[in-house]
């Protein structure tokens, strides 16, 4: 029986990609490293650090900042993503969603929020839907980041349910994975061939074709 819904949050309530983009290209045009679109899909699901990693490993200096460096580095970036934030407004959330925590709401639904982004309170409230959610896992929590399962794991953990009663909502590759290990239903939302490379169990191509009774109908099959 479906007892809760556990969200991600970029790129499935709101998107906040294109402001990590921004502030990503920033920090690393300022270490002379090229960064593009292409390159940013990469950083879609993992933490800051990670991505961090990845952009230093990807510009071949990855050798040459200490930990301290990085992590000024990493500042610097959710400095600026920060200040990209504060434009956020209810109106930014994606089409469908709000409709759908109201449906899980008067369905009793426990909603429970598990983003990589230590920012996604700020986001919430932002967007004004924060009431929304029972519980939103601080990745600070966990010890591993999505692909792992653990920030699933602690959402449902803190909601007071097994994961065979959860379903996940992620639009990236390493959160799918992070659902499935969890041993919840996955729900991909974007790209078909992504998500069922991925292994979703259900594939929508966009936020509004999130429907509870649909969702459970698949659940229970």
């Amino acid at each position: 029986m479906l007892k809760a819904v556990i969200f991600d949050l970029d790129g499935v309530i709101t998107d906040t990609a294109e402001m990590h983009y921004l502030a990503w290209k920033e920090l690393a045009k300022g270490i002379g490293i090229d960064f593009n679109r292409e390159f940013n899909e990469e950083l879609k699901g993992i933490s800051r650090m990670e991505s961090l990693e990845k952009i230093l490993v990807h510009g071949g200096v990855a050798n040459q900042f200490s930990e301290a460096d990085k992590l000024g580095l990493a500042k610097s970036k959710n400095d600026h993503y920060l200040q990209l934030l504060t434009q956020m407004k209810p109106e930014d959330i994606f089409p469908g969603i709000k409709e759908f925590l109201d449906e899980l709401k008067a369905n009793d639904i426990k909603i429970g929020l598990a983003s990589a982004s230590k920012n996604a309170p700020a986001i919430l409230e932002s967007l004004q839907i924060t009431y929304y959610f029972e519980t939103i896992v601080d990745p600070e929590e966990i010890a591993k980041g999505k692909p792992a399962p653990d920030i699933f794991l602690r959402a449902a953990e803190k909601l007071g349910i097994t994961p065979e009663e959860c379903i996940g909502i992620e639009d990236s590759t390493a959160g799918i994975q992070s659902i499935k290990d969890a041993g919840m239903f996955a729900v991909g939302v974007g790209t078909v061939n992504k998500m069922e490379q991925a292994g979703a169990d259900l594939i929508l191509h966009n936020t509004t074709e999130l429907a509870l009774c649909y969702l459970i109908k698949k659940f229970n099959q």
